[in-house]
């Protein structure tokens, strides 16, 4: 059976109780946008169901596999996956969005994995530290890096024993000698369900909208010997370069230019030597933490460090 029909039959039978459709007629909407158009298949799949959901009259998170399976979060490596999870929530975060209640890092002893949960799903707070199995959440990927989503299905439920975590988290350090394109003030889509950056204004899944500013910074550190992509989010890129959220917004609206926020911030970053801690997601090290030994001179460092 081919990975298409798979997906054609996937999708036939989470909507079987809502939808006379067929996975004969999926199969064909699928082929369409993959063959004719050109359209990965992930991305063909999220709109055809899309599609059936508006068809359906339904939202997202009510829409189930009829059955989950546990899985470990090291193990998830696929999106739109319903698994069962048993974990320790490792790190809560401030929300940048009111449409999300939760969001941060709860792992267990294959590692961590960023969660999700929004406004109207109305499920009760989880607690740092405390350990839970989560029934029915979604497994979700932007850029290689997977994620899980709370939903209002999601079962919720406290345990007595402690569920180990493994430290995923891996330490890197040398001379920051990129900012990569996507860098400075970036737009993410602002649907509550997705935080992809947008590109030319658009959201690979939800087409054209007006995006929510964000700041972050996507970097090269080389070390002499081996060079690392990492990536510092919002909190990370003001600890790291001096500018919050709305500096930038106004340095862009003075200049009338996104761009110039970027080449700011690498006039006071780049060449300083930078030690930094954070789970790897794909090709980046995602950084929560950060050490500073000082401005350096970054030509001087790598010829250093490649003679060692």
């Amino acid at each position: 059976m081919s990975e298409l029909r798979q997906e054609a039959e996937a999708i036939a039978e989470q909507f079987s109780d809502h939808l006379e459709v067929g996975p004969d007629e999926v199969e064909d909407r699928l082929e369409n946008l993959v063959n004719e158009y050109r359209v990965p298949l992930d991305e063909a799949r999220r709109s055809v169901t899309n599609s059936y959901l508006d068809d359906a009259g339904m939202e997202r998170d009510e829409l189930g596999r009829g059955g989950t399976e546990r899985v470990r979060v090291g193990d998830i490596d696929q999106d739109e996956q319903w698994v069962d999870l048993r974990v320790t929530v490792v790190d809560l975060w401030e929300p940048r969005s009111d449409s999300v209640s939760q969001v941060g890092l709860v792992g267990d002893e294959s590692g961590t994995i960023k969660f999700v949960a929004f406004e109207t799903s109305e499920l009760p707070d989880i607690e740092e530290g405390e350990s839970y199995a989560l029934s029915n959440v979604v497994t979700d990927e932007y850029e290689g890096n997977y994620s899980v989503k709370l939903n209002r299905t999601t079962g919720i439920t406290a345990l007595d024993e402690t569920v180990e975590v493994g430290d995923d988290a891996d330490t890197v350090e040398g001379a920051l000698v990129d900012i990569q394109s996507g860098s400075g003030l970036i737009k993410r889509c602002p649907d509550e369900e997705c935080t992809r950056v947008l590109q030319n204004g658009r959201c690979s899944e939800h087409g054209q909208v007006d995006g929510e500013f964000d700041l972050r910074i996507k970097g090269v550190l080389d070390d002499g010997e081996t060079v690392t992509e990492v990536i510092f989010d919002r909190e990370a890129t003001e600890e790291l370069t001096g500018m919050g959220l709305e500096e930038a917004k106004q340095l862009a609206m003075d200049a009338l230019d996104t761009t110039v926020v970027a080449e700011e911030m690498a006039e006071d970053v780049l060449g300083r030597y930078y030690r930094v801690t954070g789970p790897t997601f794909g090709r980046y090290v995602l950084v929560d933490e950060m050490e500073d030994p000082g401005a350096v001179d970054a030509e001087t460092a790598l010829i250093e460090a490649r003679s060692v």
